[in-house]
C-alpha cells in the first residue's frame, strides 16, 4: 500500500489538499482547518524541492499540522471572559476616598474611570482610610468595594 502511495501521491497533491483544505475552512470558519492547510501547502513545496516518499510527506505534514494546532490553542483561540455576574474588570482602577472609611465599616470612594458602570461605591477596607487617600480595588462583594490604601 505504502508503495502504492508513493507513486500515486505527488507534490501537487499536497498543494490541491491544503488549498481544498482552505476554501473548507472558509466553509467552517473556526481557523483550525486553516493550519492543516497551510501544513499541507508547506509539505507540497518541501515535496517538490526534495523528493519525499508518501511516508515522509505524511509525517512532516503531521508534525506541521500539531505545530499549527498548537500555535492556535496559545496564541489565537479567543477566551471567554463573562461580563454577567462578578468581575474583576476595574480592579487596577485608582480611586479617592471622599468619606472616611473605619476599619470593618462603610465609606466612600470616588474612582478615576467608571468600575462596572459606575464612578461613585460603597466602601469598606480592612484598615481605617482618611480621605483624600488614594485607594485601590482589592475586591468587589455585591455592592461593595473592599478597597486597601495605595502604598
Amino acid at each position: 500500500m505504502i508503495d502504492f502511495l508513493n507513486e500515486i501521491v505527488l507534490w501537487w497533491h499536497w498543494i490541491v489538499l491544503g488549498i481544498l483544505l482552505i476554501i473548507l475552512e472558509l466553509a467552517v470558519g473556526t481557523f483550525f482547518i486553516l493550519g492543516l492547510g497551510i501544513a499541507a501547502i508547506i509539505v507540497g513545496v518541501i515535496a517538490l524541492i526534495i523528493n519525499l516518499s508518501f511516508a515522509g510527506s505524511f509525517g512532516i505534514w503531521i508534525f506541521f499540522s500539531i505545530l499549527a494546532i498548537i500555535a492556535w490553542f496559545k496564541y489565537y483561540k479567543e477566551t471567554t471572559i463573562s461580563t454577567s455576574g462578578q468581575s474583576n474588570k476595574g480592579f487596577d482602577t485608582m480611586g479617592t476616598v471622599s468619606q472616611n472609611i473605619k476599619a470593618g465599616g462603610r465609606g466612600e470612594v470616588v474612582f478615576d474611570t467608571p468600575v462596572l458602570g459606575n464612578t461613585t461605591w460603597d466602601a469598606t477596607s480592612k484598615n481605617d482610610i482618611k480621605i483624600g487617600s488614594r485607594v485601590y480595588i482589592a475586591e468587589i462583594n455585591g455592592q461593595l468595594m473592599v478597597v486597601e490604601e495605595k502604598k
